[in-house]
This record gives C-alpha cells, sequence and structure tokens, in this order.
C-alpha cells in the first residue's frame, strides 16, 4: 500500500484505520461528508463529499492503490430509500471508481447482521447462508452491498468484506453511549432468560484486520471474493458484560427483565406507531433489537485467523480498562 483512501475515514473504525496506516507511513485520503480537525492534524487529506455522488469518487480515488470502504448509513430504523441510496449505491459508486481508476484492491467493511435470521448463532462461521428476513433496513442493505463486493472480485480487482462485530472502545460514538446513556435514566431492561452469548470486537482489533486484509490481498491474495467474521475470540454474556461496564462507570444495574416474546410484541406496536405518527424517531424498542438483546450471535474467527493472521491484539479486560480510562 503506497496511497490509500478511506470511506468513512472520519468515523469510529474509519478513523481508527487511518491512524494503523499512518503510523505506519502510508499516504491516506479520507472522504467524508464533512471536516476531521484531528485527522487532518495527523497530516491526511480530507476530501470533503457524497459517496452517491460517482464523479466525486471517480475524481477522489486517482492514482490511489488500495481502498477501505468503511462509510455506512448504519442504525435499526430510518427510511429504506435513504440506506439503499448510502449502502448500496454508494458501494456501487466505490466498485465503479476502483475499476475505472484501476485500483487493485478493495476492503469492504461489514457486519454480521448479513447472516442473523433471529436464530441463534453460536460458533458460526463464514459457510452460514445470508439471511432471508429482516427486520431492519441496514441488515438488508449490507447484504446487498456485500454481494455485490465479492461477486465483484477478479483478476483486475481483489476484494474482500471485514465481519467486525458489536465495535466498542474509546470515542464509540454509538454502542457505549447509548447503553450508558439508557442505564442511567433506567430505561434499559433484560431482555431474554439472559443466558445469550454474543462476540464483542475492540476497536483498534477491528482497525488491524482491515489492514491484514489489504495486506492478504497485496500478497497471495487468497482473502478475494472472501468474507470474514472479526471479534476478541472470546464471546460474552451480552448481560454479564453490560453489568460489568455499568459497575466500572457507577451506572445503577439492572434490574428488570421482560420476556423476549414481550419485547418482541412490544416492538412491533412501537414500530406501527411511529410509522404512522412519529416517523422519523426511533422507537425505544423495535423486533430487530429484542432478537438481538436476547439471542446468542457469535462467530468463529477461525477464518481470519488462518487467512489473515489475525488475532485480537487487544484483550477485552484491556480494552475495558481503555475505555473507562477514557470517559
Amino acid at each position: 500500500m503506497k496511497r490509500v483512501l478511506v470511506t468513512g475515514g472520519g468515523g469510529f473504525v474509519g478513523s481508527h484505520i487511518v491512524r494503523l496506516l499512518h503510523l505506519r507511513g502510508v499516504e491516506c485520503l479520507v472522504v467524508g461528508r464533512n471536516r476531521y480537525p484531528e485527522i487532518e492534524a495527523l497530516g491526511v487529506q480530507c476530501l470533503q463529499g457524497d459517496i452517491c455522488d460517482p464523479l466525486f469518487l471517480l475524481d477522489c480515488c486517482r492514482e490511489v492503490d488500495t481502498v477501505f470502504h468503511v462509510a455506512a448509513l448504519a442504525g435499526i430504523w430510518g427510511k429504506w430509500d435513504d440506506f439503499y441510496r448510502i449502502n448500496v449505491l454508494g458501494t456501487e459508486n466505490v466498485l465503479t471508481a476502483c475499476r475505472k481508476n484501476k485500483i487493485r484492491h478493495l476492503i469492504y467493511t461489514s457486519t454480521p447482521s448479513v447472516v442473523f435470521n433471529g436464530k441463534d448463532i453460536v460458533n458460526g462461521d463464514e459457510r452460514l447462508p445470508y439471511a432471508d428476513r429482516f427486520l431492519c433496513h441496514y441488515a438488508r442493505s449490507k447484504v446487498m452491498a456485500e454481494k455485490m463486493v465479492l461477486a465483484g472480485a477478479g483478476e483486475e480487482l481483489l476484494t474482500c468484506a471485514i465481519r467486525p462485530h458489536l465495535v466498542w472502545g474509546p470515542g464509540d460514538p454509538h454502542l457505549i453511549p447509548r447503553l450508558l446513556e439508557r442505564g442511567r435514566q433506567r430505561q434499559l431492561k433484560k431482555v431474554g432468560d439472559c443466558t445469550n452469548m454474543v462476540d464483542i470486537s475492540y476497536v483498534e482489533n477491528v482497525g488491524e484486520a482491515h489492514l491484514l486484509a489489504a495486506q492478504n490481498l497485496e500478497s497471495t491474495g487468497n482473502a478475494s471474493g472472501q468474507a470474514y467474521f472479526i471479534s476478541q475470540g472470546e464471546p460474552v454474556n451480552l448481560w454479564q458484560w453490560i453489568d460489568e461496564l455499568f459497575k466500572r462507570m457507577d451506572v445503577p444495574p439492572v434490574q428488570s427483565r421482560v420476556p423476549f416474546s414481550l419485547a418482541y410484541a412490544a416492538g412491533t406496536l412501537l414500530e406501527g406507531l411511529h410509522s404512522i405518527f412519529a416517523p422519523t424517531k426511533e422507537p425505544r424498542m423495535t423486533r430487530f433489537l429484542a432478537e438481538q438483546l436476547a439471542k446468542s450471535h457469535c462467530f468463529s474467527i477461525a477464518k481470519a485467523q488462518q487467512d489473515l493472521g489475525y488475532h485480537a491484539r487487544i484483550s477485552t479486560e484491556e480494552g475495558m480498562e481503555r475505555l473507562c480510562r477514557s470517559m
């Protein structure tokens, strides 16, 4: 890698990829909707624009050898048109820009949600089929985009997809702040029997997984056309992990619990009401969220270990200590 473009390089995962590339002396360009002073302070050029603008992307990708496509619209609520435009059409634009600029390597940031079908998954691997039922637009759009990226792999453009699960760490703008806010407001309830095991992924490990994928595409290339689950490699009991986080952050423990069936029914009702009366406001519970809080979803990282040489360099305990020091 000599000159790299990172879409969404000002975001949580993207900025860690950029910092790791910068430490290795790789020239970086960042594409995003905004200016990112902390990234620019590293000497990284930020190109402000929209990945849904094909001409903008085409120009950004000139004289680039590797693209990390991290930018996406995440979330469990919103309009399908927005998710489709950014996650699907935006990815199509990235692929087109790569081909027209003869870029050799594309690493796509995906999600394990592409295989989540509402049932418990324990030690699942990359042979799992794509989901065929979707309770949120994000998952559906990411399936479409990942299929497009992997199908686009060939001799001229090598591609692979990284599927990190529940990314967290210092600077997390999503998972940790939402958990802490709901915990402090006593709005969080345990869902189901509280035995569900889940994977978590410390953000720096996720960044390194992306770089390892790029190095593979540059060398053997046997990761091309492949997807890889990424995590700490040691699943945690979701509610025990949340309890530990809350204890360290002096947040009251979650005391109340509701059956999964009740949470799912509440999600169904709230989705219907919000669709009619408050379509722009995310419901406090959705069917997708109920499944995520009650079901096991943990995956083998054996394939990433074998093909990419990945391992979780930052342990869960060390990551938790870093997180708490940063808050």
